[in-house]
């Protein structure tokens, strides 16, 4: 396991910075405590703390008057033992040197709409910013074995999705997840990851670099796992509910019928969020999810704004302003990006029609990828960012 430390960066204004707030809330280091309790979920935590009227005096109760609580005898055992070899204050502090910031069920920051879901973390890990009330957020989610349809159109669509205002949520895994979050900060919006570890712990670390994009353009990286909590295969369905219940909506975009985007979907459904999904060729696996979600009554989504209508929000004054038009350094980067579109095409489709060395395309494309005008779709295939 590959763990690595974030930098600090400055916290976007539209984003609830959390500092400030969280040094005069003496209850949060007990919050941060009962997360390492193991026996005492969030449901029991955040219960303890509505009967006792804060944490500092559940954590220092006598069983007899937890078990009244309703803990239950092995619940009242394992924070008895457990509490000896456990200082809050110190736990808190550890956290303040890793850089991250705590948010609590009852703190003032902690996602309302992420109140209304069953079973909603007691703590959110931060390292970031959350965002405002007002944000509306979309939860974009799909298959990490992408095809070349998945990569062309996941950009398209969630570029213009952010650059509406929404705000993009979604896993950090490979594949759509990555896609998803680059989009946004390649539109200059926000992006929020949702980890199934502890946030000292980077999963997978191919996307340690996009983790600390993610921070630097005023998203957030969140968990509801402690430090130290590694990538346990039965940690990511349910920090899926998290990601959905984040959200006003879900957007699918391929995945197998038994993916764990259709696992993200199902909690949207039961969380009374709405469900989107792109359709796909009937003959590939990875349309079978989407497919299946709109046979179902999903909404079909072909563009951004099939979403943004079915939402019915207001964009903001800069949404929909013509993007200004890329001019080509010189003559090579003219011809390849004539040779270009949204849909993938491979390097040697761009040599051939180009009459070009291989060196000078090589060589031209990456200088076209730090631009921002061009993206590797994978596989040698190139595609514009933005048409």
């Amino acid at each position: 396991m590959v763990y690595f430390w974030m930098k600090t960066f400055p916290v976007r204004k539209a984003f609830i910075s959390m500092e400030k707030q969280e040094n005069k809330d003496t209850d949060t280091p007990y919050w941060v405590a009962f997360s390492r309790i193991s026996g005492i979920g969030a449901k029991k935590t955040i219960m303890l703390a509505s009967y006792f009227g804060s944490l500092q005096r559940a954590w220092h109760a006598e069983a007899r008057e937890l078990r009244k609580a309703g803990l239950g005898e092995n619940g009242a055992y394992a924070l008895a033992q457990q509490r000896l070899d456990i200082d809050p204050c110190g736990v808190a502090d550890e956290l303040t040197q890793m850089g991250i910031q705590c948010c609590t069920f009852h703190h003032p920051a902690y996602p309302p709409q992420l109140k209304e879901i069953y079973s909603p973390p007691a703590v959110l890990y931060v390292k970031g910013s959350l965002p405002e009330r007002s944000c509306v957020l979309l939860a974009v989610v799909g298959t990490r074995k992408t095809s070349t349809y998945g990569r062309s159109i996941t950009p398209r669509i969630v570029y213009d999705l952010a650059s509406s205002g929404m705000t993009i949520v979604s896993g950090l895994a490979l594949g759509i997840d990555a896609l998803a979050h680059q989009s946004a900060i390649d539109a200059g919006g926000r992006t929020l990851a949702v980890l199934g570890c502890g946030l000292d712990a980077m999963y997978p670390r191919s996307n340690a670099a996009l983790a600390e994009k993610i921070i630097e353009t005023g998203g957030a990286l969140l968990s509801e796992y402690p430090p130290g909590t590694l990538p346990l295969k039965q940690n990511f369905p349910a920090r899926n509910r998290i990601i959905s219940g984040l959200s006003r909506g879900v957007l699918v975009i391929e995945g197998g019928d038994d993916s764990g985007s259709l696992i993200t979907a199902q909690f949207a459904l039961d969380q009374n969020r709405d469900v989107f999904a792109v359709p796909g060729n009937v003959s590939n696996e990875t349309s079978r999810g989407p497919n299946k979600l709109i046979k179902m009554g999903a909404t079909v989504v072909t563009c951004a704004d099939d979403v943004i209508q079915a939402f019915e929000i207001s964009l903001p004054p800069t949404a929909g302003m013509p993007k200004k038009a890329f001019e080509p350094a010189n003559d090579v980067e003219a011809a390849i990006v004539k040779h270009l579109s949204a849909d993938p095409v491979h390097i040697d489709e761009i040599i051939e029609a180009c009459k070009l060395e291989t060196s000078i395309v090589n060589a031209t494309l990456a200088i076209l990828e730090m631009k921002g005008v061009v993206r590797h779709a994978g596989s040698m295939h190139y595609a514009l960012t933005h048409t």
